[in-house]
Formats: C-alpha cells, sequence, structure tokens
C-alpha cells in the first residue's frame, strides 16, 4: 500500500547547497565572499533541520570535480573548512549531533584530514541526529569503491551488502533531496541512495535558501506519496 500523505518529516535529507559563486557575483564581491556566505547558511540551516526533526542530513559541500578550480578558490574553501570542523565539532557535540565526512579525503591537504577526523572523532557520542558533509566527493566514485572493495571480498554480493559497502553505508536510505541554485541535476551526488529519493528544486541560490524555505520543502515533501515502485 502506498505512503499516506501525512504531516511527516523526511528522516534522511540531503541538499545540494548550489548558488555561492552567483550570489557573490550578484553583489560584485569575489566568489570567498558566497562561499561564507554559504557556510554560515549551511551552519543555521544545518541547526534549524534538526530542530525541525530530521534526523539524519547529508550536504554536498565540495565534489571531487571541484577539485579543479583555481588555486586560491581552494585554498580559500580548504580555510573555511578548517574553520568550520575547529569551532563548531565542539558545538555540535553539545547538541548531541555527531559529525560524518564522506568522500575520497587522501585528495584534501593532510592537515585539514587530521582536523577532521578529529572533529568526527569528538563528536561520534551523538544520539540525537547525524550532519554528514561530502567533500571531495563523487557518486560515481563513490560506487566504483564499493565495486572494487566486493571484489577484493571475493564474492557476490546483494543490493542490501552493496549499500553497506558504500561511503553512506552506515546512514539510512536517503528520502528527500534538495537542490538550491537553479540547477536541475544531480551532479554526481548521491547517486545510488537518490533511487527512491523525493527530489526538490529551487532557483534560490543557497545563502539566501532561508530556514522558511527549508520548511516549504518539507510541506511538499508531506504532501507527496511515496510508492517505491508499488500501486
Amino acid at each position: 500500500m502506498a505512503e499516506k500523505r501525512q504531516n511527516r518529516i523526511p528522516r534522511h535529507v540531503a541538499i545540494i547547497m548550489d548558488g555561492n559563486g552567483r550570489w557573490a557575483k550578484k553583489r560584485l564581491l569575489p566568489r570567498g565572499a558566497g562561499h561564507r556566505a554559504g557556510l554560515e547558511r549551511m551552519i543555521a540551516l544545518s541547526e534549524h533541520a534538526f530542530d525541525c526533526g530530521v534526523e539524519y542530513l547529508t550536504l554536498y559541500a565540495l565534489s571531487a570535480e571541484n577539485l579543479s578550480r583555481p588555486e586560491d578558490e581552494l585554498q580559500g574553501l580548504f580555510r573555511l573548512f578548517r574553520e568550520y570542523f575547529t569551532e563548531n565539532a565542539e558545538k555540535l557535540k553539545a547538541k548531541g549531533i555527531r559529525l560524518n565526512v564522506i568522500g575520497d579525503l587522501s585528495l584534501l591537504p593532510e592537515d585539514l584530514v587530521g582536523i577532521i577526523r578529529r572533529g568526527v572523532e569528538s563528536t561520534a557520542g551523538g544520539g540525537r541526529g547525524a550532519l554528514t558533509l561530502a567533500l571531495a566527493y563523487g557518486g560515481r566514485q563513490e560506487i566504483v569503491a564499493a565495486c572494487n572493495e566486493a571484489v577484493r571480498r571475493g564474492k557476490e554480493v546483494t543490493a542490501e551488502e552493496f549499500e553497506r559497502l558504500l561511503w553512506t553505508g552506515e546512514i539510512p536510505p536517503l528520502d528527500f533531496l534538495i537542490r538550491t541554485g537553479r540547477e536541475v541535476r544531480l551532479s554526481n551526488f548521491l547517486l545510488w541512495q537518490a533511487a527512491y529519493a523525493e527530489f526538490y528544486f529551487t532557483d534560490t541560490l543557497f545563502p539566501d535558501f532561508s530556514d522558511g524555505e527549508f520548511d516549504e520543502a518539507l510541506r511538499s515533501f508531506a504532501a507527496r506519496e511515496r510508492r517505491f515502485g508499488k500501486v
């Protein structure tokens, strides 16, 4: 039977946080200003999402493809990530939120990886919810890595077993994917996990994606029937 329409909150929400650079350009600011505005919005929106009852929040912060951007922009992003993990891990821990990171961390600066790992370890006991940041992440790369792990184990795997080999293996299935910034595509994000997710696209650039619009997105989700291929 199809899931009945009701006022419900998706357990696992993912957001493609797109539009920081364009937000800055519209204001005649450097792209770095847009990334900082996006980081500040990410912090506030994450807190709001958990207050709304979301249990798992996954944010696309840096794709593997983004690593081909100009060096000065990348260094600015890395500085923001160092700042984020240094200053916010204890705040998340105090709120019972555990921090997780998915992606190929070998592509990131070594000192940043150390800061990330300390932040993840310090929040490991959080039981209220889980915040996952996708850094140097690519959905195709994730699937290839899982395939290679299955081959290494030397046996065929079921879809359920394969899912556990993904970087998101400890995270429940994705219910709802939001993308800001006008584009209507997945951009190599959670390709396996999005198989039965509901989608929400908005023209709003991420730094302007308010708590109110997030609430509007949740209302859109609540109004949908999720059949998962059934009648």
